[in-house]
């Protein structure tokens, strides 16, 4: 959709908002709005009633506050206070460059009590609450806050004196309104598509769960079969242990550390961190088939790379497993300089019984993760201890059958794989759609009001 331009501008005096239309006002946001002030809603209640409680976990990303805790007021402690109406800012890095903020409403009893982390805008008569908010989650004021930040590393903060001193531009008040207007239709438009992306996502990881979990426990589909020389439809029994279910006639059903030809986990205390060195493979960067190095670099010396590991050095393929937080993803090692961290175990099968690669893929699979979850212990995070291995149990064809299984599921994972990062492509472009929208339409850069009409 194309958008029409103001026919004047002025010169806003400030580099973040640029030009914006002629009969906009820019004022510093003390000016228009307070910041940080005391909620006069929580002087009309009593110890005894209950709040919102909202920890910064509960604010979203561009909009959004989760309101199912609440907090007697007796109980407040040191915590931002705010009432319905206000906007909320996320202070803290790296919660504000990713846009947590809110448009505070439905609160219980009209009052909250959030995370310190938080900036509290409370508009004045002339700004629209609506068009603030859009505002404040906008990336050019985003960047312009960041550009302010203050401290060393997690710890940078947006000051209180960038909101109170932040060029905030004020068009006239049904305009404000008419921004928001378009503004809350055009994002409810594009977070329905990117939600309906992210639904196909989640089925085509379960069409993925679903074929792997089919196929290692009752062969390749009957073309693939035929193609490959195995029967395409054999016989089938009973494979002896729940969630299983039947299985070919031919295949068993094993004993896994039994064929584990090479077993090792780190025991101990892990060496201090270092800013570059081996990568630290832990749990967080095993996900279910891969290993992940850019959703947590950690690195340990060189020199302690030995006593890492001690119980065995990885090779390329070895099986990598985790017993905790997350519970059960599995990699195939696809590096040699790594080391590995606790709660992350090492498994090289015995050649002439368990191909690595099937093995993979039958440790992905529902029976599989299924015996995982049962002999699981622990209430806030799922573990199994090291001496419940042996207990678990592995489906295996021959070892040209696995090969084969292997080959097809390398093959139809990566297609499906192949669809999830173009959908994945998509939900960004959206993304990166809805915040320059958002950006021209709180700046002036687009006239919205012919286009809300």
């Amino acid at each position: 959709m194309n958008y029409a331009a103001f026919p004047r501008y002025k010169m806003s005096g400030t580099a973040w908002l640029g030009e914006v239309p002629e009969h906009w006002e820019v004022k510093r946001g003390r000016f228009c709005m307070e910041v940080n002030p005391a909620a006069p809603r929580l002087r009309c209640l009593t110890p005894d009633d209950e709040v919102s409680f909202v920890p910064m976990e509960a604010v979203g990303e561009y909009g959004g506050l989760a309101l199912d805790l609440t907090r007697e007021l007796g109980e407040a402690g040191s915590y931002t206070e705010f009432q319905d109406g206000d906007v909320v800012v996320a202070k803290i890095t790296p919660c504000f460059e990713n846009g947590k903020g809110a448009l505070a409403e439905g609160l219980f009893n009209g009052a909250a009590l959030g995370t310190t982390e938080l900036h509290v805008l409370r508009p004045a008569a002339a700004l629209d609450r609506r068009f603030l908010f859009y505002l404040t989650i906008s990336d050019a004021f985003r960047k312009a806050g960041e550009s302010e930040m203050y401290g060393a590393g997690g710890q940078k903060r947006v000051p209180t004196e960038f909101i109170r001193n932040v060029a905030t531009p004020i068009p006239p008040a049904e305009e404000q309104r008419a921004i928001a207007r378009f503004l809350d239709g055009q994002t409810a438009k594009i977070d329905s598509l990117i939600e309906r992306k992210r639904e196909l996502i989640e089925r085509l990881r379960e069409k993925r769960t679903a074929v792997i979990s089919r196929t290692v426990t009752r062969g390749l589909p009957p073309e693939a079969a035929r193609a490959a020389g195995f029967d395409p439809r054999p016989r089938l029994k009973d494979g002896g242990i729940d969630w299983l279910g039947e299985i070919p006639t031919n295949w068993d059903v094993l004993p896994f550390t039994k064929f584990a030809a090479e077993q090792s986990d780190y025991r101990g205390r892990t060496p201090e961190k270092v800013p570059d060195g081996v990568i630290l493979v832990t749990a967080r960067n095993i996900k279910m088939g891969f290993i992940d190095y850019e959703c947590s670099e950690e690195f340990i010396a060189p020199e302690d790379y030995g006593k890492v590991m001690s119980r065995g050095l990885p090779r390329n393929d070895d099986i990598l497993f985790t017993t905790e937080a997350p519970l059960g993803n599995v990699a195939l090692v696809d590096r040699q300089d790594i080391a590995l961290a606790q709660r992350v175990i090492r498994f090289r099968m015995v050649p002439q019984r368990l191909d690595q690669r099937f093995t993979l893929y039958a440790m992905m699979a529902r029976y599989f993760q299924s015996q995982l979850a049962s002999l699981s212990t622990g209430s806030t995070a799922e573990g199994l201890k090291a001496s419940k291995l042996h207990i678990l149990r592995i489906v295996a064809p021959s070892l040209m059958e696995q090969r084969a299984i292997a080959h097809y599921l390398t093959e139809e994972t990566a297609r499906i794989g192949r669809t999830i990062v173009s959908v994945d492509v998509a939900i960004e472009r959206l993304k990166e759609y809805r915040s320059a929208l958002i950006t021209a339409a709180v700046t002036g850069k687009i006239d919205v009001r012919q286009a809300v009409a």
